[in-house]
């Protein structure tokens, strides 16, 4: 790394002043504000309400980057003692780095937890301060005794200044929705084919011949028996599929006291009692699907609360695109269309590197098809461009 550039890693969000971190995040990705998932606020709430940290197998390393004028790149870093959530799968490479008698964990990461949402990772003033982070990842990476480096869902410019220093690029596939300047829902409605606007109307129909109706809050009307309410939606889902909740109550209060302005909660009633909820996380261009729930059996209220009101949402609010998160197909039928993501990853060990690398351009060519596959199958009557 260049002479004028000094590298620290802090044990924590708080460490540095959150003015400082989102304007890192926001000239990084090229925006007026940063990301919402970026925000310091986010990975603040994060560390100080638990769901990150020693004990949970993420211990924060966050890495700034100063030079003269004082902090030039922030990126959020992890020392990672397992492969949870992170929404992309090296659990196989785990295996068999550990059956050949080596240790796999811990390893670096990169990444926002819990979060399979594309964006800016190395978080830089400018170009210069951006190659100077990535390379003071490496040599950290190379200095210690961990095997590997991974940096998920960075920026495409991201993403081929890793490639250039040498990391193995990794594509996946996610579920976006874009926004062609409808006026309204049926006007959405208008360009699918017409089996898929049929099925898209029963299925809003059922839900509201259920006597389900909707009520939207947004950030700052959401009080707190409605994060309450919430939490016990959202960690109903981890239970129905055996697993544990990543994140708790105290996180999503924090947000909705230091960020309300990115978040809107869609609560479903039935007899005047809320049966589920879904909390969604936007801003000026896009709208995240996020976290959702129900303490009630419904049939196709998950997708009247987590698609079809994020699609009415989006239209009003005129955001360009929907982010629906990680995995599934249905997305497909409901206008949601496939597009591919990134990942980055470093290895320690050469021959491990080497067969990763011969791996990943074998996933790739079925990628590549899987999505040339999934676009055949487009909803639309005339197809609409995936790209978002």
């Amino acid at each position: 790394m260049r002479d004028d550039y000094r590298t620290r890693i802090l044990p924590n969000a708080a460490a540095i002043d959150a003015h400082q971190w989102n304007r890192l995040a926001a000239a990084g990705a090229g925006r007026r504000r940063a990301q919402p998932f970026l925000r310091h606020e986010f990975f603040d709430a994060l560390e100080r309400s638990g769901c990150v940290g020693p004990r949970t197998g993420w211990q924060v390393q966050h890495l700034l980057v100063d030079d003269r004028a004082g902090p030039a790149a922030i990126v959020p870093l992890y020392r990672k003692s397992h492969s949870y959530g992170e929404y992309v799968f090296d659990w196989a490479w785990a295996d068999a780095w550990q059956s050949h008698g080596l240790r796999y964990y811990p390893k670096w990461l990169v990444a926002v937890p819990f979060t399979p949402v594309p964006g800016v990772r190395i978080a830089a003033r400018d170009e210069s301060a951006r190659r100077a982070a990535i390379d003071a990842l490496l040599s950290l990476a190379r200095e210690s005794s961990l095997s590997s480096l991974h940096v998920l869902f960075p920026l495409d410019a991201e993403a081929a200044l890793l490639r250039e220093a040498g990391l193995l690029l990794r594509h996946g596939v996610q579920f976006h929705w874009r926004n062609d300047s409808y006026a309204d829902f049926d006007a959405f409605l208008a360009t699918l084919a017409q089996p898929k606007r049929k099925k898209i109307r029963a299925e809003r129909r059922r839900v509201a011949d259920a006597g389900v109706r909707i009520r939207r809050l947004d950030g700052t009307q959401i009080r707190a028996a409605d994060w309450r309410f919430f939490v016990r939606c959202y960690e109903a889902t981890y239970a129905a599929h055996l697993s544990m909740p990543y994140l708790n109550r105290d996180f999503f209060e924090r947000i909705g006291e230091t960020m309300p302005e990115h978040l809107l909660l869609v609560v479903a009633e039935r007899d005047g009692r809320p049966i589920a909820s879904a909390l969604f996380v936007h801003d000026d261009e896009r709208l995240y699907g996020r976290y959702w729930g129900a303490i009630a059996d419904v049939p196709m209220l998950h997708f009247e609360l987590c698609y079809y009101q994020a699609i009415e949402i989006a239209i009003a609010m005129r955001l360009r695109v929907i982010e629906g998160g990680a995995q599934g197909e249905h997305k497909l039928a409901r206008g949601f269309a496939a597009v591919p993501t990134t990942s980055a990853h470093w290895l320690a060990e050469p021959a491990f590197a080497d067969a990763v690398e011969r791996f990943l351009a074998r996933e790739g060519r079925h990628i590549d098809g899987y999505l040339d596959e999934l676009r055949e199958r487009s909803p639309y009557r005339a197809a609409v461009s995936s790209g978002t």
